[in-house]
């Protein structure tokens, strides 16, 4: 065990000296919250992957593979359709649209005031989001460690808050292509040692089919069958549709800004969907074989939902000494990635599309780049210990399960809100107050659904509450439908000047400049060729032949990343 706190050691001490290189990076608040929009195709996707995902993805969400078998896998799949619509046209699009933060985009399509009610609404819908997940970091950490999960909340979110807070969006998304090339070898190899340690493909069929006869693994499950309906079919739309809806929308628009232009956000968009439908192919593997062979050792994990716990059991059985540690290094990365884009896209938001906003309204002098810097920094750390803080109080409720609470976030809020920013973006001639109209008629019914259950108790399952929710606001759409011709010279010339721009292709050397793209290669490169190198050392770890071939593999692969950053990307400037 020893040899596992060393491994995250190291890798916590990388993740600063990245944040301290790329810092040299950020000159101005576009640099800090979109990298000067200079970034190329495989940083740009790689952090959308890493963004995409999280320590949830390993809990909660295995927590579902364990219980239900593929069904909510179906989450995925809308991700990926998701990244599809951003590659062939959401992404050039959005990117196109030269904003900075995804506020200029929303007050683009709908106006000032909705633009202020996405500010306020993201102050408090991100940090909650990325609090969620670092708690169920925390507790997968906890579960491998025995660390009290509140301590692995303050330290894991004070790591990511130090990287965030130096690098700005430059070292958000080198972070996440190192982090990511040490998550996907990590769980590939999990996905083919698990599959080893069930006794082949075959046998893993055969096991599969057995849950498939026994119902639990049945894609569509029976009315019942789970507590408040999981899984059946109903559960299965709505799930789709709520994680579809947080793809597409205008707030997520912020994955593309940093991209050099739109065929770079097409290209990265691309990349991403490639690696996401990969992963899904293996990163269940491990909950599933938990369930054939490790149940009565998973259920008597010491934690308020033990099927959280299935990835990191399996990991314990399966993997050659050493590796555990890069494991448990890997799940730090998925969720320091959702985090430190929680923190970077809101504080970007928060100083471009409220805070100067308002001093140009008091008449107040433009603020100098250097001191803009510093605002978006302070703001960072303050965030982050927001974020810390609601955690820890997630930690110590009881209410609602980690894979529930996510859902249950979504629909009460997430989908009323982001319902409006995606129907904008198809029906071009939706006037912009009809954004509140939408909003307004998703709210009442979500808030009307929180009242029932406090007062009648009456119980919403989830896909209950986001079927209403949704039904509410496109209801609340048609009604107002009649009215639509009812808008202002100034917001017809407002979204047509918003869909002439989306439509023009970005000059990136007149228009942005200063490319970077070999510097960024070279420098990724190089700190991935670095991280081979310590993983190298787990050869001198005492295992098997066949376990020091699975950890040859491993370095190998992100040698082979790293080298193809610095001699061949590398060479483009």
């Amino acid at each position: 065990m020893h040899l596992e706190y060393i491994t995250l050691g190291a890798y916590f001490i990388l993740l600063i000296v990245i944040g301290a290189v790329f810092a040299r990076f950020n000159n101005n608040l576009s640099d800090f919250v979109r990298g000067g929009a200079r970034a190329t195709w495989w940083m740009v996707g790689t952090s959308m992957l890493m963004a995409g995902i999280s320590a949830f993805t390993f809990t909660g969400n295995a927590s579902a593979i364990y219980e239900a078998g593929p069904s909510a896998i179906i989450i995925y799949g809308a991700n990926i359709l998701g990244f599809i619509m951003g590659a062939t046209f959401l992404g050039r699009w959005w990117r196109q649209s030269r904003a900075h933060t995804s506020g200029d985009l929303v007050r683009a399509r709908f106006g000032l005031g909705a633009e202020q009610t996405f500010v306020v609404t993201g102050v408090i819908l991100n940090p909650l989001q990325a609090a969620i997940q670092l708690w169920a970091l925390a507790v997968f950490v906890s579960a491998v460690f025995g660390i009290p999960v509140i301590w692995m909340i303050i330290v894991i979110g004070l790591i990511t808050l130090a990287y965030s807070t130096t690098g700005g969006m430059w070292g958000v998304m080198a972070t996440d292509v190192i982090q990511g090339v040490i998550m996907y070898g990590m769980t590939m190899v999990m996905g083919v040692l698990c599959i080893m340690d069930v006794g082949g493909v075959g046998a893993f069929i055969e096991n599969y089919q057995e849950m498939v006869a026994e119902g639990s693994f049945t894609f569509v499950k029976e009315e019942g069958q789970f507590a408040n309906d999981r899984y059946t079919g109903l559960w299965i739309l709505m799930a789709f549709i709520m994680q579809i809806l947080s793809q597409i929308h205008l707030g997520a628009a912020n994955k593309f800004l940093a991209a050099k232009d739109g065929n770079t956000a097409s290209k990265a968009s691309w990349f991403c969907m490639g690696l996401m439908a990969l992963g899904v192919a293996v990163w269940f593997i491990p909950p599933m074989v938990a369930r054939f062979l490790y149940a009565d050792e998973v259920m008597a994990m010491a934690v308020g939902d033990p099927a959280t716990t299935s990835y990191a059991v399996v990991a314990k059985h399966v993997l050659p000494n050493g590796l555990l540690g890069v494991m448990i290094a890997a799940m730090f990365s998925a969720t320091m990635s959702s985090m430190d884009w929680g923190l970077n896209t809101t504080t970007g938001i928060l100083v471009n599309n409220f805070i100067l906003p308002i001093r140009r309204w008091r008449g107040k002098a433009k603020l100098s780049d250097l001191f803009q810097l510093r605002l978006c920094r302070s703001i960072t750390v303050a965030l982050g210990f927001l974020i810390i803080a609601m955690s820890i109080g997630l930690s110590n409720q009881s209410r609602f399960a980690m894979f529930d609470s996510y859902m249950v976030l979504s629909s009460v809020l997430a989908v009323p809100l982001t319902l409006p920013l995606v129907v904008g973006i198809f029906i071009r001639k939706m006037p912009g107050w009809y954004y509140f109209v939408m909003l307004g008629g998703g709210m009442a019914l979500s808030i009307y659904t929180v009242i029932d259950e406090r007062l009648n108790a009456n119980v919403w399952n989830l896909q209950e509450r986001s079927f209403v929710v949704v039904l509410g606001a496109l209801v609340a759409l048609m009604i107002a439908w009649p009215w639509r011709h009812k808008r202002s010279n100034e917001d017809l010339e407002r979204e047509t000047e918003l869909w002439k721009r989306t439509q023009t292709p970005i000059d990136f050397e007149k228009e942005v400049g200063g490319s970077l793209d070999g510097a960024q290669a070279r420098i990724t490169g190089n700190l991935i060729l670095i991280t081979a190198g310590l993983l190298a050392a787990f050869l001198l770890v005492p295992n098997t032949l066949g376990d020091r071939l699975v950890i040859l593999c491993l370095v190998a692969f992100v040698a082979a990343c790293g080298s193809w950053l610095r001699f061949v990307e590398g060479r483009k400037d």
